[in-house]
């Protein structure tokens, strides 16, 4: 049997919590993924607001759980295999850390791993309006090989609830990494008039 896809999740402290979580459901269904997930304490605070839910809950969910604060562990090396990394949500301030290589924290030092590995890397950044320092950082990580992720809902395919938006947005991340998944129709199209 071929070693599953390590997939290293991180979830910080913007708001949007529900897309970390939702990631971790879809991928601990999805055969063959393997995923290594990071909390910040921040994170831990939007998950209890936002969605009721504690560390304990959201960790259930990984299949390997690694502290924010062991910059020792195997994902903070380039010999650890994987296919990438997704902030979900990443704040302003793990953003910054990652556009400046800070590797303040577990989660920045894996995102820099991930760039210097060449490697895909995946940053939901929430928050509104953004100041220059975040477009600049933003352009920073891009110009680095890292994906911008901004979770905006799409609209054309109609969506009646919230649970509809957030699967449309965590299906498209997902497919930056080649994963198959059902959670959304593609598009074929408009409509004919």
């Amino acid at each position: 049997m071929p070693s599953p896809k390590r997939l290293i999740v991180a979830i910080t402290g913007a708001t949007g919590a529900v897309y970390g979580v939702r990631l971790l459901q879809v991928l601990r269904e999805t055969a063959g993924i393997e995923t290594h997930l990071m909390v910040s304490d921040a994170g831990v605070l939007n998950l209890h607001q936002e969605l009721d839910m504690n560390r304990k809950d959201v960790e259930a969910l990984a299949h390997v759980v690694h502290n924010v604060r062991d910059i020792g562990a195997s994902i903070a090396s380039g010999s650890f295999q994987s296919e990438g990394m997704i902030v979900a949500p990443c704040s302003m301030k793990t953003l910054a850390s990652v556009a400046h290589g800070l590797s303040d924290n577990l989660i920045a030092r894996a995102a820099d791993v991930v760039l210097k590995e060449r490697r895909r890397l995946v940053l939901m950044v929430r928050e509104t309006p953004f100041n220059l320092a975040h477009l600049r950082n933003m352009t920073t990580v891009t110009e680095m090989g890292g994906i911008i992720y901004p979770p905006l809902p799409g609209f054309y395919q109609r969506p009646q609830t919230i649970a509809e938006m957030v699967d449309h947005t965590v299906g498209r991340v997902i497919d930056l990494f080649a994963i198959e998944h059902t959670l959304t129709p593609r598009w074929n199209g408009l409509k004919a008039t």
